[in-house]
């Protein structure tokens, strides 16, 4: 069943505009703002990319130089994005930078609060979201639960009341002992942490006044202090209700989408069974299915591996009879039966679902087995492994009573439960990981519209990934093909659904409203990428090379100072104003006040009581990235190392701020703060081998191969398309330049790979022989020879990386006197991956600048390396004018105007690197 994708309607958030083109602007003094190290360091979860933009992106909203009083944000942020990470790490964000010690979390649903009670405060808990010691700048801090925010208020210790929403409004509105009143909220300031924010806007929907609403409740929180914040979070809002709209246009900080998420690898990819069979045939079917998955990750080696299955009805009664009838079909089933409903189910599903004929296959190659695998079935899904969850429908959702343990523990492997049965209410709040099935049972079910957007929502929940360990690593991100045997069996959520038309019109729809993408589970064989056979005739494929440079092996001698790990004029260091303790008492004002350098008047004995606060500083710790150093001694004194005799620390300060305003408190701060980002470069720049400037060649012939690779489709999807890779022929000589029949790429790469082919003609003019080569990673994994062909940094750099990468294409020019080879990179994504791969740029651009200094194998004198600027969206870094430059020796191509080639974006395009 497919779907025409709908182009959304796309509203103007004039905030979040402004943060983004801020987020690049020169005139942006927090430019190149980074998360300060302490909240990574206090997490059980190291914060994603789209978390910590999250927080800059907040961070700017507070330190406008225009002051204004931002009180009330909104984080509009994916099903499974981490949420409550994100508001872990705020936590700690506003104590630290803006000394708010009073937190209040807030939900409409008891499971929901319940589940944040363990992720925030229960140490004990698997999911608790912080370290077991928090320390920042060498200091304990507590995280203590309270019902009231207590009067007098303790050092160093973070107060978090968490409540229902309804709790919070019943206090506010019909006073009780013990409630916290709106005179408490004034007492000291506070931040409100608004789960599920999309519940709190009943007044704003209704267009009317109501005094006792939850949104008034939070709003009289807000609004008994101008230093209180509202900070909410919510997957799903509806800014087409104008109202609403309103509301939000201006406190819409962050969006990162569910296409965008699941894209990037952060969920499982979501595929769609649709069936005619009746529902016990169906139950038999995932019974099959989720055995099979579970087999297969003990063949790959993974140690533990247990995937669940949700049997979803429309009401109570169906849940509790579909219940009824997998007990008896379970407890009654035969070798015989089984033998024969895998035979019957293969004929009939032959050129459906690739997934279940995977599942059929193995057990069709196993029919010896199929006693013992019956005696397992019945094991594993006997009634004590089944969790009926439909105790509580009433309400405020369906974890309310004594399951909500065994439902929010399910990736433990102390949890035997492999089913859940239950009606449509764990949309919100539930965060199973290994959830792999949700099937629709038919009786009683609803195809309009109401009913598929709470499936979609509930698909939504269930795609969240599950960090199996695979070859001894555990990981939060996708590590296999899309759409390979492996990745359907280990990283896809499968839905099951009733093949009704208008059903399934409406269910593609709703996923499309929620920027889900899924595609029915059918046949995907492989593409076939081949090398065209032309270009296999020429003199390029029978003797042509590619080059790479080489690595060479870094003796311990190498490091031998701190610049050797890239940290260049050690000795004299400014640090920002936020590295000092004292930061909150000027916060208020710093955004107004200019700043000035002081230095830091410092003696060992900060030093030394600072390295006994990090444990980095042990010497056995140091020696393992540092084996050069004789002693701790050295380290603090030596030329090479801090040289503290002739070290000037200096911070940014305000104007009226001075070196004796500094109290030794103070400078431990400063000292750890700068210890630490020491820490971080060594470990960082230490490696047994680097690149250096000598460059090999490796046969073109025996590195481009012909390979295959699967490309995922995609039924429900809308609005932005950019980031799904797809075939695009490159056959008939007009194409003769690409040497692949296939070029499978997103929309930024093919892009890239037409404004080249409009310049082949003046390329090949100079070059008779002008091809572009597609270096793709599957290629690699087939070839297996991909550690050969990467670059490695080889530059003096401040940002030392010696993993090395490979550019994604290269243009190979030839003519009668030499052979240019350039290697370009297309790059998306937000200014955060722009920064982090900033290195790959600089790498690319270092070989173009110092073309002199290379070094070929056999002494070869007629190669010319060359690397470009990142191709960005629209040409943003203009790339195609420094290719100009390198190989035709003008400032543009010719039939391209200054204008075309040159064109200036518009002002909201501008980024840092067009200013």
């Amino acid at each position: 069943m497919s779907s025409v994708p709908k182009k959304k309607k796309q509203l103007s958030l004039p905030l979040l505009d402004e943060l983004n083109l801020y987020n690049t602007s020169l005139f942006n003094e927090m430019i190149g703002y980074r998360i300060p190290e302490y909240v990574n360091n206090n997490l059980v979860h190291d914060l994603r990319d789209y978390q910590e933009n999250s927080i800059r992106y907040f961070h700017y909203t507070q330190t406008f130089r225009d002051a204004r009083n931002i009180k009330h944000v909104l984080f509009n942020m994916a099903t499974g994005s981490g949420k409550t990470d994100l508001m872990a790490a705020l936590i700690l964000f506003m104590f630290k930078e803006y000394g708010y010690q009073n937190f209040v979390f807030t939900v409409n649903t008891n499971s929901v609060l319940n589940k944040t009670i363990d992720n925030l405060t229960s140490k004990a808990s698997k999911k608790y979201l912080f370290q077991q010691t928090i320390e920042i700048n060498g200091e304990r801090i507590s995280i203590l639960p309270v019902t009231r925010f207590p009067i007098e208020q303790a050092k160093n210790v973070i107060y978090l009341k968490l409540a229902t929403v309804q709790s919070l409004s019943n206090d506010l509105f019909i006073p009780s002992e013990n409630s916290m009143s709106e005179r408490d909220y004034a007492r000291n300031k506070v931040v409100i942490l608004g789960d599920e924010a999309h519940h709190y806007s009943a007044s704003t929907k209704k267009e009317e006044d109501e005094e006792q609403t939850w949104e008034a409740a939070i709003n009289k929180i807000l609004n008994a202090r101008d230093d209180n914040r509202l900070l909410e979070f919510t997957a799903t809002i509806d800014l087409e209700n104008k109202n609403i709209y309103e509301k939000y246009k201006d406190k819409v900080i962050y969006r990162y989408t569910l296409d965008k998420f699941m894209f990037e690898g952060f969920s499982k990819n979501v595929k769609r069974i649709e069936g005619s069979i009746d529902d016990r045939d169906k139950m038999l079917n995932v019974v099959l299915l989720s055995e099979y998955r579970r087999y297969t990750a003990m063949a790959k080696g993974i140690p533990y591996f247990k995937p669940v299955i949700m049997f979803k009805s429309q009401n109570i009664n169906a849940s509790n009879n579909s219940n009824q009838v997998f007990n008896e079909m379970i407890e009654g089933l035969t070798v015989e039966e089984l033998n024969h409903f895998i035979i019957r189910q293969q004929k009939l599903d032959d050129s459906e679902s690739s997934t279940l004929n995977y599942a059929y296959e193995y057990y069709l190659e196993h029919t010896e087995s199929l006693p013992t695998i019956l005696r397992t079935i019945k094991r594993e899904f006997e009634p004590r492994r089944i969790l009926n969850a439909n105790d509580s429908d009433r309400g405020a959702g369906m974890l309310e009573k004594g399951q909500y343990q065994a439902l929010n523990s399910l990736e433990d492997e102390d949890n035997l439960y492999r089913v859940i049965f239950a009606v449509a209410k764990l949309t919100e709040g539930w965060d199973v990981l290994n959830l792999y099935d949700i099937v629709r049972i038919s009786e009683n079910a609803k195809g309009d519209k109401k009913s598929t957007m709470a499936e979609a929502q509930l698909i939504g929940r269930g795609a969240r990934y599950n960090p199996f360990v695979l070859n001894g690593q555990a990981s939060y991100k996708r590590r296999l093909e899309d759409d390979s045997h492996d990745s359907l069996l280990l990283e896809t959520l499968h839905y099951h659904t009733i093949n009704e038309p208008q059903y399934l019109k409406n269910l593609v729809n709703s996923l499309e409203a929620l920027d889900l993408p899924s595609g029915t589970d059918e046949k995907n064989p492989p593409l076939e990428v081949k090398i065209k056979g032309n270009f296999k005739k020429t003199d390029v494929w029978k003797y042509g090379k590619i080059y790479y440079n080489q690595t060479v092996d870094v003796p311990d001698s190498y490091y031998s100072s701190l610049s050797s790990y890239g940290i260049l004029n050690a000795n004299d260091v400014t640090l920002p104003w936020s590295y000092s303790s004292r930061e909150v008492s000027y916060k208020d004002e710093s955004t107004s006040l200019k700043t000035h350098s002081i230095v830091v008047r410092l003696n060992e004995r900060y030093f030394k009581k600072a390295m006994q606060k990090i444990t980095f500083y042990r010497f056995d710790v140091m020696k393992r990235f540092l084996p050069e150093l004789k002693s701790k001694e050295e380290f603090i004194y030596g030329n090479n190392w801090l040289n503290l005799n002739n070290l000037t620390l200096r911070i940014e300060a305000p104007l009226d701020f001075t070196e004796s305003d500094l109290t030794s408190n103070d400078k431990l701060h400063i000292v750890l703060s700068y210890l630490r980002d020491v820490e971080d470069k060594i470990t960082k720049g230490y490696s047994s081998a680097r690149g250096s400037n000598k460059f090999i060649g490796y046969p073109i012939k025996d590195y481009l191969t012909d390979y295959r690779k699967r490309v995922p489709k995609y039924d429900s999807i809308s609005g932005n398309r950019s980031q799904i890779v797809e075939p695009r022929k490159m056959s008939g000589d007009e194409n003769d330049w690409y040497v692949y029949n296939l070029a499978i790429v997103n929309e930024l790469e093919f892009d890239l790979i037409q404004k080249i082919g409009e310049r082949i003609k003046e390329l090949r003019e100079k070059y008779p022989e002008t091809y572009l080569f597609r270096m793709d990673e599957q290629m690699n994994r087939e070839t297996r020879k991909n550690n050969d062909l990467k670059l490695h940094q080889f530059q003096p750099t401040r940002e030392v990386k010696f993993e090395g990468f490979q550019p994604d294409f290269i243009l190979y020019l030839n003519n009668a006197d030499y052979y240019i080879q350039v290697f370009i990179e297309p790059k998306g994504g937000d200014s955060g991956r722009m920064e982090r791969e900033q290195w790959k740029e600089d790498l690319l651009t270092y070989i173009t600048e110092h073309e002199a200094e290379l070094i070929f194998e056999d002494e070869v004198s007629n190669v010319k390396i060359s690397g470009l600027r990142f191709y960005t969206d629209r040409d943003g870094r203009k790339m195609f004018n420094q290719l100009a430059q390198v190989v035709l020796e003008k400032d543009h191509f010719s039939g391209m105007s200054i204008e075309q080639d040159n064109k200036e974006p518009e002002e909201s395009e501008l980024t840092l690197f067009d200013i």
